[in-house]
């Protein structure tokens, strides 16, 4: 792969070698590696399963929801707590078959237009999960709707039932610091979200009627009463002598992956794949972006993958021009099949190439990963940034196998006008693959651009041109060794 370099504010690096999250466990701050702690949400939060590729499909739901999520308690100084306000860790609960399913699963996540989906997960949804709007407005999550789930009630004990005292209610509406009537006589449903779950309750007694929000009211009566009463918001409320009794299905929100669910697929013989397939319609999984709503422009043998062509299409005829004149220049032909993705904002084009934010795009085979033109433009880099990738796709395709890489970054350089003094001696290979030290990188792309720049002094742009194909003379090789010569005395 080749990448061109621009400096931009840099952000945090999904992709590094090792991602760590800080975690927040029993009053202390720890760091850990993102798959250990996913092995740890998984011993926290995955009692029900016993198949492995329900375990898979959790192991990718948690840790996409750790990235997603990652920062909620910056405040705080760490980025995710070890409850179940974000994930519950459980590390001696760690199994070898809950490291397998990490293991198999190692740095996916599932993806929706480029960015890290959200994946919430609950207990058992009772047959129907949960529209997200109804549970989290702000968001638009248009693969997290709520539909039937006939796998979920392949498993016993979703149905429950729980009664309780109207005092019951009001103390623990109360001690909750909600609002509530001086006594409770009737408890009605004013409106269900889509899956027919209570979205809104309206609460009546000694003249009073007060409408609470279900889920408000759930939480409420679960902190005194414990999470086992009421259990979800799909139920009924029947009175029956001096009780109010809740007769519900399911466990938790409902929205996304159902557990219950989740292991009856997995059973069945479906794989992880499908089984996130099934509660997260529409996202994808991968170790880098995917499921980005590209569409398509052509133009001879370029094509542009935008999600705005009309604005970025003037990138093709940039593109043209630039492959024309290192063509004129070098009588390298251009490849046909050509094809320039324009990534939508930073963070996708760093998800889907891995790249750190400083580096401004990066080409494999016939194809050009590219920052937001905005950005590009914004720095003045646009066209010289195209010029380089081309140079490079149109090198590679007529290069000699055993060429070195600091000739072929160097030569790209040169062509693309990139001017560096002569450095003692060729950079490394380690220090132009590497993109963990961004000075270091650039140095080491400066380097090559000035080792080339020093042969063609030496032995003329035709020559060295001529060396892609025929390869490095030995008398070039031992010249890029040495330092450059000086008229100083």
């Amino acid at each position: 792969m080749k990448r061109s370099y621009i400096v931009l504010a840099l952000v945090w690096p999904l992709f590094s070698a090792t991602p760590t999250v800080k975690v927040r466990i029993g009053g202390q701050t720890s760091t850990i590696p993102l798959e250990r702690y996913t092995a740890a949400v998984l011993g926290g939060e995955t009692s029900v399963f016993r198949s492995p590729e329900a375990q898979r499909a959790m192991a990718v739901a948690a840790r996409t929801y750790a990235v997603y999520m990652r920062g909620r308690h910056s405040a705080e100084g760490f980025d995710l707590c070890s409850t179940t306000h974000c994930q519950r860790l459980d590390q001696a609960a760690i199994t070898s078959g809950i490291e397998a399913a990490v293991r198999a699963t190692r740095g996916e996540l599932l993806w929706y237009q480029g960015q890290p989906a959200f994946t919430p997960y609950s207990l058992e949804c009772g047959g129907k999960t949960e529209d997200v709007d109804a549970v989290w407005p702000d968001l638009a999550a248009s693969y997290l709707p709520a539909h039937a789930d006939p796998w979920c009630r392949r498993r016993p004990t979703s149905d429950w039932r729980w009664p309780a005292t109207g005092d019951q209610l009001r103390n623990a509406l109360l001690r909750a610091q909600l609002r509530s009537p001086r006594v409770i006589e009737s408890i009605t449903i004013a409106s269900r979200t889509p899956s027919g779950r209570a979205a809104t309750l309206l609460l009546n007694g000694g003249g009073e009627s007060l409408r609470i929000s279900a889920s408000a009211f759930r939480f409420a009566i679960g902190r005194t009463e414990g999470f086992n009463s009421v259990r979800s918001d799909l139920y009924e409320v029947q009175r029956l002598d001096r009780n109010f009794v809740f007769v519900g299905k399911g466990s938790g929100h409902g929205a996304g992956l159902c557990q219950h669910g989740a292991e009856a697929m997995a059973m069945a013989g479906k794989s992880y794949r499908e089984i996130l397939a099934f509660y997260y319609p529409g996202a994808e999984v991968g170790t880098s972006a995917r499921a980005i709503p590209w569409q398509r422009r052509s133009s001879g043998s370029f094509s542009l993958l935008s999600v705005s062509p009309d604005q970025d299409s003037g990138v093709l005829e940039i593109a043209r021009r630039a492959a024309a004149t290192v063509a004129s220049r070098t009588h390298w032909p251009v490849p046909p099949g050509l094809e320039i993705r324009v990534y939508p904002d930073l963070d996708t084009f760093r998800n889907a190439t891995g790249e750190p934010g400083w580096v401004a795009a990066h080409s494999e085979g016939n194809r050009i990963d590219l920052q937001p033109v905005s950005a590009l433009r914004t720095r003045g880099v646009l066209e010289s940034t195209l010029a380089h990738e081309l140079s490079h796709i149109m090198l590679e395709g007529r290069a000699s196998p055993n060429l070195p890489l600091w000739f072929r970054e160097g030569l790209v350089g040169y062509l693309t006008g990139e001017r560096s003094p002569a450095p003692l001696h060729a950079p490394s290979d380690v220090d132009l693959r590497q993109t963990d030290d961004q000075r270091k990188a650039r140095r080491a792309y400066s380097d090559a651009t000035g080792t080339v720049t020093k042969l063609v002094a030496a032995y003329g742009e035709t020559r060295v041109v001529a060396w892609v194909t025929r390869g490095l003379p030995p008398e070039a090789a031992a010249a890029s060794s040495r330092p450059a010569a000086t008229n100083k005395k």
